[in-house]
């Protein structure tokens, strides 16, 4: 783009300045054909008398140059009109080009989460607040399983060490109540036998 806006612009300046040069040739020419007709014109009193068919010649000569200088005019106009209208379609072209380029970010920036569409950092920070809970809800219910399962294993111990005292507990009442018979039989024993 910046490449045609530059291309325009040299041709304009080469075609305006080559313009400039040809009726600055144009303008000395018919300069030099008024001093030629000065000079060759007789004098009278204080005037000048120009011959007719020189006169002639002059006007012909200043109404082609003038009309080809209106032609060049007209030329440029259209050029210049030409270079605008030109100007103006590249103008919309990287205006549509801007707008497709900024629809496009905002696209390439944009993602659908759950139906709605959201810009990347906040999707960002979205999944990174739940991943956070997650490892935090994991950290947790770790730590209350590590804490339930020593908790667990200290009831267990704690279970195993009354069981086993109990079983002792067990053991002695019965051998107790074994002596205890015994002696109860004894006596009765001694009672009958006696």
């Amino acid at each position: 783009m910046k490449f045609l806006k530059i291309l325009s612009l040299v041709l304009i300046t080469n075609i305006v300045f080559a313009q400039d040069k040809k009726n600055e040739m144009e303008s000395s020419s018919i300069e030099m054909k008024f001093d030629e007709l000065y000079k060759k014109s007789s004098s009278y009193q204080k005037y000048k008398v120009i011959d007719k068919i020189a006169y002639s010649e002059l006007k012909q000569y200043v109404l082609i140059s003038l009309k080809k200088l209106e032609n060049t005019i007209d030329n440029e106009k259209k050029d210049v009109t030409k270079l605008n209208d030109e100007s103006t379609k590249l103008n919309n072209e990287i205006k549509n080009l801007k707008e497709k380029l900024d629809t496009s970010i905002a696209q390439e920036n944009k993602i659908s989460f759950l139906g709605i569409d959201l810009n990347k950092i906040n999707y960002n920070i979205i999944v990174w607040s739940i991943i956070s809970i997650l490892i935090a809800s994991l950290m947790f219910f770790i730590y209350k399983y590590k804490d339930s399962n020593s908790t667990t294993k200290r009831t267990q111990i704690t279970f195993d060490e009354i069981e086993q005292e109990f079983e002792l507990h067990k053991k002695k009442s019965i051998e107790k109540e074994q002596q205890l018979r015994r002696k109860l039989q004894d006596e009765i024993n001694k009672q009958r036998g006696v």
